[in-house]
């Protein structure tokens, strides 16, 4: 807003500042909820880039200022609370507050504490178990559909959400179709608002724009991952979200396993618009059930992605790294090697096409062998969006390759692999 100098005292002037910078001034109609009693859940979802973040930091604000004094702020892990909601990002609650409402930030305590006595504390979506016994009158939760626990994390939080008499929820997101969100979408003490991408196109570079428009523009991620919306599973996908819900368990659920592999798929390169090396590591018992452990996929260097497998190696106590050649050739174990030179490796070469590795790792699904430990919202998007006969994504490679590893479906192809490694290294 252009203030004439000529035309008001300094005074004026900073009145007029202050009023168009409010964020009553500058919000889109939705990014405010309603000042009232009957809704307890305000559920944004919404495109990346379309003021999420900044909506649900100005609500919890704004609630301090009304006198509200016990906040949870909720995010997917503890680094994206502090970067994204509290420190670092252009929309994190230290970045927007006014100097005189400013919170002292403690990290170690994991709190905020604001002038007037409210105490914002943080929590992350893969420690659901943090929200056991504290209690709240105010919560955001940014990026639910993304959480390793969605509903344990939600399920503690209500139970904390019983001080004052109008506790409230302002959940931000970009949606996945997981149980949770639709069972919130149903609940009658819910307020759905939905936001696309281009809502906020004032606020974005036009190359980002355009590049997301040329790219994304009519697909199935660009409706969910721009517009907001909740898709339906893809019919012609080996995979489901409700069986890969139904067979999903929590970490205290995870028996003794025999064998844990990393899955690596490398990317070919590590520039601009690259694919991710899909880095994935799996296990199996001795009653032979599979289980998906974690998921480490990155963008990034060569080095990057090989610190990145190794240290989902040890994290995981694994026994092997499961690396596919066809592109990386034996440059994927000497990337490796470089890292550790004494890590366990074994090549695998993709002699078949993707759709038939894919089909038997997605029958064991099917009959209920393989089970994911928490959510991993990137890889099961892969999974349940991939259509056979297309290129393949990074992440869900990784995964068959490991699952082809530790139910022994490749061993022709592993025994080729390493013939042609022995004729590449005789040259």
């Amino acid at each position: 807003m252009s203030i004439e100098q000529s035309r008001y005292s300094a005074e004026e002037q900073a009145i007029l500042t202050e009023y168009a910078t409010r964020w009553s001034f500058l919000a889109r109609p939705g990014q405010r909820p309603p000042d009232s009693e009957d809704w307890f859940c305000y559920l944004m979802r919404s495109g990346r880039g379309a003021g999420k973040t900044r909506s649900g930091a100005e609500w919890v604000l704004e609630r301090v200022r009304q006198g509200y004094k016990h906040i949870a702020l909720i995010g997917q892990t503890v680094a994206d609370v502090r970067d994204t909601m509290v420190e670092i990002g252009p929309s994190a609650i230290l970045k927007i507050a006014k100097p005189h409402e400013l919170p002292l930030y403690e990290p170690s305590k994991r709190r905020l504490v604001f002038p007037n006595g409210a105490i914002a504390t943080t929590f992350s979506g893969d420690e659901p178990d943090q929200l056991r016994g504290p209690q709240f009158d105010t919560a955001w939760v940014d990026e639910l559909a993304k959480f390793k626990y969605p509903e344990e994390t939600w399920d503690n939080l209500e139970f904390g959400l019983r001080l004052g008499d109008r506790p409230q929820v302002f959940v931000t997101t970009t949606p996945r179709p997981i149980k949770l969100i639709k069972v919130l979408l149903k609940d009658p003490k819910t307020i759905d608002i939905r936001f696309s991408t281009f809502d906020n196109a004032d606020n974005l570079s036009p190359l980002y724009l355009q590049r997301i428009q040329d790219k994304y523009a009519g697909t199935r991620l660009g409706r969910q991952e721009l517009e907001g919306e909740i898709l339906d599973d893809n019919p012609n996908a080996l995979w489901t979200r409700e069986l890969i819900e139904n067979l999903r368990i929590h970490e205290s659920e995870l028996p003794p396993l025999i064998r844990v592999v990393v899955g690596v798929d490398p990317a070919v390169s590590d520039g601009e618009g690259s694919a991710e090396t899909g880095i994935i590591a799996a296990g199996i018992s001795a009653y032979g059930h599979g289980y998906a452990l974690q998921d480490s996929s990155l963008s990034g260097s060569a080095a990057a992605w090989a610190r990145a497998a190794i240290r989902s190696f040890n994290h995981n106590l694994a026994d092997r790294v499961i690396g596919e050649v066809n592109n990386g050739g034996y440059l994927v174990e000497v990337n490796l090697r470089t890292v550790d030179k004494n890590i366990p490796y074994s090549p695998v070469h993709a002699s078949r096409g993707k759709e038939t590795r894919a089909e038997p790792v997605s029958s064991l699904y099917e009959q209920g062998k393989i089970h994911h430990v928490g959510t991993f919202p990137e890889l099961e998007d892969q999974m349940c969006e991939w259509e056979p006969g297309k290129k393949s994504p990074d992440r869900m490679d990784a995964l068959v390759w490991a699952f082809w590893e530790l139910f022994g479906l490749g061993e022709k192809e592993k025994k080729k692999a390493v013939f042609q490694m022995e004729d590449t290294y005789a040259v």
